[in-house]
């Protein structure tokens, strides 16, 4: 049997699911697959393709990015520069790789799904976020619908109003999707006398509609989330009216500025939008790649941040990171 992993949700919790902001607790952390070893282990069977290791300034309001190499570092050398640096880890795609975890996820979302019908979750994936005790995640969206359960340390995660040009513009999100740009976002210090904020511990969920704005930063320990990730037939079609927004303004000067996924117009264009990927497979054009930025430092446990820049680059320097953001 399936074990029970959330923990106390109300009927009202359950429905506000995709649709609100939602903090509810769960029981994930107490599994055991996430202390120090577990997580050793983890990285170590996992494909060094599908770990994502990212440094950061200290200033939320200066996009400080870059991604970074482990060297030869071991998986729990690893572990310890993250927690004594200023470090982020994304372990991506563990349901792809490793079936303890893709059986936790599997039951969650299937306990999830079981408490409210009209929720569903396909497509469903996960990563694991390891990061240092004051790291930050800059301002950003995510592409499917995500769902944050913590499992060790505290942060604090600002949402801020979801579907508003104002905050996210519809184009950025067409980038993001045809592989431009990486899901950071423009960002405006204005953006914050609009946000709600959440102090997020262990045994805790946080998730919000699909595509929505949010930025975090840790607060103490060393911080350790999974993210789960899935679709469905309406988170899809909300992609696609953005694919499709950008193919009819590029091919055919018609600028639509609706965004929603309901509705006749929408999916109307959800079928231009697959016919034009179906085109793209018969012709055997490539498909977008998703956008990633190029590797400028190397991990090492020695230095203040728990990293060091690699060979020729340049300190300090983030205008190749700000021109994809902006766009330039």
């Amino acid at each position: 049997m399936p074990q029970n992993y959330l923990d106390q949700w109300t009927p009202e919790q359950f429905e506000v699911l995709e649709e609100a902001i939602l903090v509810a607790k769960h029981k994930i952390h107490s599994t055991g697959l996430f202390s120090d070893e577990a997580l050793a282990d983890l990285i170590d069977r996992h494909p060094s393709d599908y770990l994502t290791i990212a440094a950061m300034g200290r200033d939320a309001n200066k996009f400080e990015w870059m991604v970074g190499e482990r060297g030869d570092l071991t998986a729990m050398e690893l572990l310890d520069a993250v927690r004594n640096g200023q470090l982020w880890l994304n372990v991506i795609a563990i349901t792809k790789f490793h079936d303890e975890y893709r059986k936790l996820i599997d039951d969650v979302y299937n306990e999830l799904e079981a408490s409210n019908p009209r929720f569903k979750a396909q497509n469903r994936s996960g990563n694991i976020l390891i990061s240092s005790p004051h790291a930050m995640v800059y301002y950003h969206i995510d592409l499917p619908v995500n769902m944050l359960w913590h499992l060790r340390g505290e942060k604090r995660v600002w949402v801020y109003p979801p579907f508003d040009p104002r905050f996210v513009a519809p184009k950025n999100i067409e980038r993001l999707i045809v592989g431009e740009m990486a899901e950071d976002m423009p960002y405006h210090t204005w953006f914050e006398d609009y946000a709600l904020s959440f102090d997020v511990k262990p045994g805790q969920l946080i998730t919000w509609p699909q595509n929505t704005p949010h930025r975090v930063s840790n607060l103490e320990g060393l911080n350790v989330s999974l993210s789960t990730e899935h679709r469905n037939p309406r988170a899809q079609r909300r992609l696609n009216v953005h694919r499709a927004n950008r193919l009819l303004r590029q091919k055919f000067g018609c600028e639509c500025r609706s965004i929603s996924p309901d509705g006749f117009t929408a999916r109307c264009k959800e079928v231009i939008a697959r016919g034009s990927n179906l085109t793209t497979r018969l012709i055997g054009k490539k498909t977008e790649e998703p956008f990633s930025y190029r590797k400028r430092f190397l991990v090492d446990p020695s230095a203040e941040k728990g990293w060091r820049l690699l060979d020729g680059e340049q300190p300090e320097t983030f205008e190749e990171e700000n021109a994809v953001l902006m766009g330039v």
